[in-house]
């Protein structure tokens, strides 16, 4: 993706990435994680980074392809004033956005939109200011299909795997669990949460990718855990494009606000 060598990557992720007050609160342990991730979690530096977001909702597949920098996109309402003025001007990745169009077009996905206004929204940037604070990596964000499958998602990320060749990171940001209205300022997790996250934990480390591509119907308060599957669909794409016989690895786990699961996942792909 440019005059780099590329040194393949082996890995994609999934970050929950929970609530903005993320980019300014030192009390959410998920921060001090994202924080140390490029000296204990992944120590390579990519060429470029592919961000799917669960803030990024369109009816079919779209990449942002943006030459300059990325735009800040604040999507959040009601938060600290001094969050509105954090930036994260990380290059765009023209190159990286027409590379996904092609892949995905050439895996039967007819349909992919190039967007060449919209910077990065939260989902992406909350978590990439703390990973990679320099901002010096080029990024292109992937949208989430909300009215598809998990396994629309997931075979979004099989179309994808080349890209770890090209030293390409691919990283799907939503949340283990997110529903906003079960959201308090109280002590405890909530059952369901628990429940949801532990079978999700569970599935995920014994490889039962299947099962979390139909998680609607094979997981414990899946409707409650996610009344919308945005935040989950990340996750799917992550998966998918670490290729066959991936194996996850439970990479951060806390919660905040008695529901909200900041679970994060390692894809480790396995030689054939």
């Amino acid at each position: 993706m440019g005059s780099q060598i590329a040194v393949p990557v082996k890995e994609t992720f999934f970050i929950s990435h929970g609530s903005p007050m993320l980019s300014i609160d030192d009390s959410l342990p998920a921060r001090h994680f994202l924080k140390c991730f490029k000296q204990k979690v992944f120590t390579q530096k990519p060429n470029s980074i592919l961000v799917i977001s669960g803030h990024w909702e369109t009816s079919e597949p779209a990449v942002n392809c943006i030459t300059g920098l990325n735009d800040t996109i604040y999507d959040f309402y009601g938060f600290p004033e001094q969050m509105y003025q954090l930036k994260y001007q990380a290059p765009g990745a023209p190159k990286l956005a027409k590379r996904v169009k092609e892949l995905l077009k050439s895996s039967g996905f007819n349909r992919v939109h190039e967007d060449n206004n919209r910077g990065l929204d939260h989902g992406a940037w909350v978590p990439l200011m703390l990973m990679y604070p320099e901002a010096d990596i080029p990024v292109c964000q992937l949208s989430v299909q909300p009215k598809k499958d998990g396994t629309h998602h997931f075979n979004i990320g099989k179309a994808l795997a080349p890209l770890k060749e090209d030293g390409v990171l691919i990283v799907g940001s939503g949340s283990a669990t997110h529903n906003l209205r079960a959201l308090r300022d109280t002590a405890g997790v909530a059952s369901w949460a628990m429940d949801f996250d532990n079978w999700l934990k569970e599935s995920l480390v014994n490889g039962r990718y299947e099962d979390v591509n139909n998680y609607m119907t094979k997981a414990p308060c899946a409707k409650i855990a996610h009344p919308w599957p945005d935040h989950l669909y990340p996750l799917h794409v992550a998966m998918g494009a670490a290729g066959e016989n991936a194996k996850a690895e439970l990479i951060h786990h806390s919660w905040s606000n008695h529901a909200l699961s900041y679970a994060s996942y390692k894809f480790e792909s396995q030689p054939k």
